[in-house]
């Protein structure tokens, strides 16, 4: 065997790779990321640009990991997972739930929020289960994780699923009576019921579902670098202080904003690596 040659290949491969990383990651250049900015309190639009708990974590990331600044591009969620492939973007910040079709096409960062199904219904409304959801209209954000679950429950549950491009339609449609229940995550179901008196959130699906962010599949290497930071916020606190900051209560202690988890990605899922390390925290 020529080993000569074969180090010298491998060499290369790992050169080839450090240059596709610097090539859609620049080091030296403003860091490009993209998001719905329509999930609050994770990101809207404020006076002077995208502000929440979202915008708060990425821009830490970015210093964390060296980069000058961060860009966030306000993309609807329907449009999100092709921004990423097209490299319009570096990788995704928004609340995106790790599931195992997504892993089949993407990299995932390991879990950093725990959710699930938040009914948001009219102030007057009540919602106890899933069976009150029979013969109504149940309006979900076009793409997401919520639209899956609505897509899949319909039959079962009895009742209608309307889709609309932005969080804020669908809870237009309960307010108006288009519908009856507006469905998104836990914790933004909660925070919208918080700051409109004209609806509330008629019943909670703790079911174990976790946040992440999401790379293209060739972006191991800077997936685990922007982890690693990620796991740092999260063993010095910054990730609980940011969801009690934007939430407005602390985080329980055995969600996934807490822990730290051995490799980089999400176990269980496509994309992990058993790679136990110790981040390298400044």
């Amino acid at each position: 065997m020529n080993w000569t040659a074969l180090i010298a290949t491998a060499a290369l491969a790992l050169s080839g790779a450090a240059m596709a990383q610097n090539t859609d990651h620049p080091g030296d250049k403003t860091m490009v990321v993209g998001s719905d900015f329509g999930v609050a309190p994770w990101m809207v639009r404020g006076a002077s640009g995208p502000e929440g708990f979202g915008v708060d974590m990425i821009t830490d990331i970015a210093k964390r990991v060296g980069r000058p600044g961060v860009e966030i591009v306000d993309i609807n969620f329907s449009g999100l997972f092709a921004a990423l492939f097209s490299k319009r973007i570096e990788f995704t910040v928004n609340p995106l739930n790790i599931t195992a079709e997504r892993a089949e096409r993407m990299l995932y960062t390991e879990p950093f929020f725990a959710t699930g199904n938040g009914f948001l219904v009219r102030a007057a409304d009540e919602m106890k289960g899933f069976e009150d959801l029979k013969g109504k209209q149940l309006a979900v954000n076009r793409g997401t994780i919520s639209d899956t679950w609505a897509t899949a429950n319909s039959e079962k549950y009895g009742f209608e699923v309307q889709r609309y491009d932005t969080f804020p339609d669908s809870v237009q449609a309960v307010i108006t009576r288009r519908a009856f229940t507006a469905l998104n995550e836990i914790p933004t179901a909660v925070f919208a019921a918080a700051h409109n008196k004209a609806i509330k959130v008629g019943f909670k699906d703790f079911n174990g579902r976790n946040f992440g962010y999401a790379f293209r599949l060739e972006d191991t290497a800077y997936r685990n670098t922007v982890e690693e930071a990620i796991e740092c916020m999260k063993l010095d606190g910054t990730l609980a202080r940011m969801y009690e900051k934007w939430y407005g209560s602390a985080p329980d202690q055995t969600s996934t904003i807490n822990a730290v988890f051995v490799g980089y990605g999400a176990p269980g899922f496509k994309g992990y690596e058993f790679k136990p390390h110790v981040p390298g925290c400044k």
